[in-house]
C-alpha cells in the first residue's frame, strides 16, 4: 500500500502541477486588459519634443512678423506735407470770343448788364420830333390812350417807347402766335432809369401761361407778369 500510496501521491501532485500550469498560462482577461492599459498610457516623448517645437517656431514666426511690420516707415509718397494746390496765373474761365447760338429778340438790354452790376446810359431816339408851339396844349391836357387790361406776357425791355413798339413788329414777323394778340407798352424804373416794357395781353393766366409756353417754343424769350 505504502508502494501504491506513494504512487498515488506522486500522480496528484504531478496533476496539481499541470493544474497550476495551466492556471498560469490561462491568464485573466481583466488581468491582460489591465496590462494593455499601462502600456497605452505611457507618455510618448517624442512626440511632446515635436509640438514643442513646433509651438517654438510658430511663435518666433509671429514674433518676427510683428517685428518686421513695426519697423517699416511710413511712404514718404503718402505723407502729407501741408501744401497746396497752386492756382494758374491767368484767369481759369474766359469767355469765348464766339460763343454761337440762338440770339432773341429783348435779351441782353437790361437785365443781364443788371445783373452783373453794370450801369448802362439812357439813349435818346434818333427821331426828329418838332417843337411844340404855342398852340399845341400841354401833353397833361390830353387824354392818353388806352391801355389794354389782362394779364402781360413780358417779350422785351426797351429804353424807349418807339422802339418798344417797333420791338413788338419784329416779334409778329417772326412768330405766328402773336398774330391777332394784342400788346402794351409799360413804363416803369430800373437801375439804368427809365425802361419801356413790352407785353403780349391775354386774357387770364392761363391763357398767359399758355402764350408764353407758345413764344417759348418759337424761340422768343418771355416771362407772364401778374
Amino acid at each position: 500500500m505504502a508502494g501504491q500510496g506513494g504512487t498515488i501521491d506522486d500522480d496528484f501532485i504531478a496533476d496539481e502541477q499541470l493544474t497550476l500550469g495551466a492556471e498560469e498560462d490561462e491568464r485573466l482577461p481583466w488581468l491582460e486588459a489591465g496590462d494593455e492599459d499601462e502600456d497605452e498610457g505611457g507618455v510618448d516623448t517624442g512626440r511632446i519634443v515635436g509640438f514643442a517645437m513646433f509651438a517654438a517656431l510658430a511663435l518666433a514666426a509671429l514674433v518676427g512678423g510683428i517685428w518686421w511690420f513695426g519697423q517699416r516707415g511710413p511712404d514718404p509718397e503718402l505723407v502729407a506735407d501741408g501744401s497746396t494746390i497752386q492756382a494758374p496765373d491767368g484767369p481759369y474761365k474766359t469767355r469765348p470770343t464766339d460763343p454761337g447760338g440762338k440770339t432773341f429778340e429783348g435779351t441782353g438790354n437790361l437785365a443781364p448788364a443788371v445783373g452783373e452790376g453794370e450801369k448802362r446810359e439812357g439813349r435818346i431816339a434818333e427821331v426828329d420830333v418838332p417843337a411844340p408851339s404855342i398852340d399845341t396844349p400841354k401833353a397833361g391836357a390830353t387824354a392818353a390812350a388806352p391801355v389794354a387790361s389782362g394779364i402781360g406776357v413780358q417779350v422785351g425791355a426797351y429804353t424807349d417807347k418807339a422802339t418798344a413798339e417797333a420791338g413788338w413788329q419784329k416779334l409778329q414777323s417772326r412768330t405766328d402766335k402773336l398774330s391777332g394778340v394784342s400788346h402794351r407798352v409799360v413804363e416803369g424804373r430800373a437801375d439804368m432809369g427809365t425802361v419801356y416794357r413790352l407785353q403780349a395781353v391775354a386774357g387770364d393766366l392761363a391763357g398767359a401761361n399758355a402764350l408764353c409756353a407758345a413764344l417759348k417754343s418759337d424761340g422768343v424769350d418771355c416771362q407772364v407778369k401778374r
